[in-house]
C-alpha cells in the first residue's frame, strides 16, 4: 500500500506558507517555515549559496534519482520613488497586470525588519473628483502605494524608515472554504511547495526504490529558479508548479494537470508518458495540457544546462498571477501522484 499524504496537513501548511510573504528575492521567512516542517520530521535541509532549500530520502541500490522541484518565491513589488507627497511607486517583482493588484492591500518590508501597511490605489483614484478614473490606463506611473501612517512628504516617508529598494509584498487574502475551495494570491506556487512537504513526511521512513530529492527554489518568478542547485546525479526533474487554466485549457481545479509544452518548448516525451502509465495505474485522472505564456523550474534547469529529462506537473489554479483558486481535489490528485511515481518500480 502506498503511503497516505495527510490532506488537512497539507493545507494548513500551505495557509501557513500563504501568510508568510516571499516576494522575488525576499524568501527568508518561507525557506525558514519549510526548515521547520523538515525539522518537525527529524529530517534537515541544506540551503544553496542562492537560497534555495533542498532534502533527499534515501532509496534502494540501483534505483533512479528522482528531483522534485516546485518554488517559493511570489509575485511581488519594491519600492522604486517616494513621491514629494510621501507615496510610492513600484516596479513588478514577476509577470502580472498592473490593474490585478489596484486596491490591494500590501506591506513594506524595511531594512530595520519593520513592516508598514499600505494600500495599491490610483493617482487620480476618486471617481467625485477626477472623471478619468475609470478610464485610467493601469501602470507603474498610474498606480501608489498610500501608507497607513501621517505622511504628507518624502521626509515623512523616509522618517518611518521607507527606502527605494524595500520589498513590498502583497496580501494574500487565503481563506479555505466549506467547498474545499482555497482561493489566495501566490497559490502559484506555494501549492506544490506545501505538496512536496506533505509527500516527504508521508513517505519519510518508507522503504523506496528510488532516491528522491525535493527541491524549493527562491527565484522562479523572474526565470532562474531551478537553473542552478539541482543534484548531478539526478536522473528525471518533475516541476511541480501550477495548472494554468482558462479557455481551451484542459485542466481544471479538481485534477493534475500534465503539461507537455510550454512558451520554452515541449517537455520529455518519455518521461511524460511514465507519468501517464503510473497515473492511469493508479486511476488519477491526469490531464494532459499546453500553457502557452508559461516557463518553470524545469525550463530554467534545462536553459541552464541540466542533462536529465524533465516534466511538470501541478494542480489546476484559476486566474493565475492575480486572485488564485484551487481545490482540495487537486492538491490531493498531485501529491498522490508524486507519491504513486516515486514508489513505482
Amino acid at each position: 500500500m502506498s503511503p497516505h499524504v495527510d490532506l488537512s496537513y497539507t493545507v494548513d501548511l500551505l495557509l501557513r506558507l500563504l501568510n508568510t510573504p516571499s516576494p522575488t528575492g525576499f524568501t527568508e521567512g518561507a525557506i525558514a517555515l519549510a526548515e521547520r516542517e523538515l525539522s518537525a520530521m527529524g529530517l534537515q535541509g541544506e540551503r544553496t549559496k542562492k537560497g534555495a532549500l533542498r532534502w533527499t530520502l534515501p532509496g534502494t541500490s540501483g534505483g533512479r534519482h528522482l528531483t522534485f522541484s516546485a518554488h517559493v518565491d511570489t509575485l511581488g513589488a519594491m519600492v522604486k520613488s517616494i513621491k514629494p507627497n510621501g507615496r510610492l511607486t513600484l516596479t513588478r517583482l514577476g509577470g502580472y497586470d498592473w490593474h490585478s493588484i489596484e486596491g490591494e492591500y500590501v506591506q513594506v518590508h524595511t531594512q530595520a525588519g519593520n513592516t508598514i501597511s499600505g494600500t495599491i490605489v490610483l493617482t487620480r483614484q476618486s471617481i467625485h473628483v477626477y472623471a478619468d478614473a475609470s478610464t485610467t490606463k493601469r501602470d507603474a506611473d498610474s498606480l501608489e502605494v498610500r501608507l497607513d501612517e501621517r505622511t504628507a512628504s518624502d521626509d515623512d516617508t523616509r522618517a518611518l524608515g521607507v527606502q527605494v529598494g524595500d520589498f513590498v509584498s502583497f496580501d494574500p487574502r487565503a481563506q479555505h472554504l466549506p467547498s474545499g475551495h482555497i482561493k489566495s494570491r501566490h497559490l502559484d506556487n506555494k501549492a506544490a511547495a506545501a505538496i512536496l512537504l506533505a509527500v516527504t513526511r508521508a513517505l519519510h521512513g518508507a522503504a523506496l526504490p528510488h532516491t528522491v530529492t525535493m527541491y524549493l527554489s527562491t527565484y522562479e518568478e523572474v526565470g532562474h529558479g531551478a537553473a542552478h542547485g539541482i543534484p548531478d546525479t539526478t536522473d528525471e526533474l518533475i516541476a511541480v508548479d501550477m495548472a494554468a487554466l482558462g479557455e481551451g485549457q484542459n485542466g481544471s481545479e479538481h485534477h493534475v494537470t500534465l503539461c507537455v509544452k510550454d512558451s520554452t518548448g515541449p517537455y520529455d516525451h518519455a518521461l511524460g508518458n511514465r507519468l501517464r502509465a503510473v497515473a492511469h495505474d493508479a486511476g488519477i485522472d491526469l490531464r494532459p495540457d499546453i500553457y502557452p505564456h508559461y516557463g518553470s523550474d524545469a525550463s530554467a534547469a534545462w536553459a541552464a544546462g541540466g542533462d536529465y529529462p524533465a516534466a511538470l506537473i501541478g494542480p489546476g489554479v484559476d486566474a493565475s498571477h492575480a486572485y488564485e483558486r484551487t481545490h482540495e481535489d487537486a492538491l490531493r490528485a498531485t501529491a498522490d501522484l508524486i507519491v504513486a511515481y516515486v514508489t513505482s518500480p
